[in-house]
């Protein structure tokens, strides 16, 4: 989808990037979705109001310095709550990196995010395989599509119970797999999930950072003109115009 605006009925499709103390990635967000076609809106973590918006972003970065744990402390900020309501009604979630710890810490995704196993923090153009392709985020890739999306993150090994990791096999809630290389010592490969709904999607990658050519990963056509990350926002664009209809 190129820029412009994306409209469900007579209004443009908007889309809040919440703000959080330590998000850096938020700015990032807003482009990439003014990039898609969408309208972006800026919401302050401690606000209770949503602004009527019809899909959310948790951005990446360091919220609170990562203290605690990654996402921990963001996970009881006060635009919290109207998150959890949103998801449980249905509205389009995607949490990226940062957001994705947030996400898990507040269980709305299963399992944890830890140190990666080599201790390092980790930055690097990262190969996916889309494992599931119906949800708000995913719809405009195909099942088994091999996409790059640039990765940056310290905590990002995700760990879960046996349990927990065959559930979420059994029932389709892996969302994205790396491919080539496991960056970070996830456990079986896990690079982003979603709940059973298929509205809330999280993940380590960063798709905002791959959504304008001259600014994405090399690709065999020209360096930096990956924008493999548009596919998320135009996903949550056709699946709030679904909605709509």
């Amino acid at each position: 989808m190129t820029q412009g605006t994306a409209a469900t009925g007579k209004r443009s499709v908007r889309i809040g990037v919440i703000t959080f103390p330590g998000s850096l990635d938020d700015r990032d967000a807003q482009r990439a979705v003014r990039i898609a076609g969408a309208e972006p809106v800026a919401l302050w973590h401690g606000s209770h109001d949503l602004e009527g918006v019809d899909a959310l972003v948790l951005p990446g970065g360091f919220s609170y310095g990562d203290y605690l744990r990654a996402g921990a402390i963001a996970a009881l900020s006060p635009i919290m709550a109207e998150v959890k309501d949103a998801a449980a009604k249905g509205m389009p979630i995607l949490g990226i990196c940062n957001g994705f710890q947030m996400l898990v810490e507040a269980h709305l995704l299963p399992g944890g995010l830890i140190r990666n196993d080599h201790q390092h923090f980790v930055r690097r153009d990262q190969k996916l395989t889309v494992e599931n392709s119906d949800t708000a985020w995913t719809n405009t890739f195909r099942r088994g599509q091999e996409i790059v999306i640039p990765l940056k993150n310290a905590d990002g090994g995700y760990i879960a119970d046996e349990e927990t990791l065959d559930r979420l096999e059994g029932e389709g809630l892996v969302a994205f797999r790396y491919a080539g290389v496991n960056p970070n010592g996830s456990l079986r490969d896990i690079a982003g999930l979603t709940n059973e709904a298929g509205n809330v999607v999280g993940l380590m990658p960063h798709p905002e950072h791959a959504t304008e050519p001259g600014f994405g990963p090399d690709t065999a056509a020209a360096m930096r003109s990956g924008v493999d990350g548009l596919g998320f926002f135009a996903s949550a664009i056709a699946a709030v115009a679904r909605v709509a209809a």
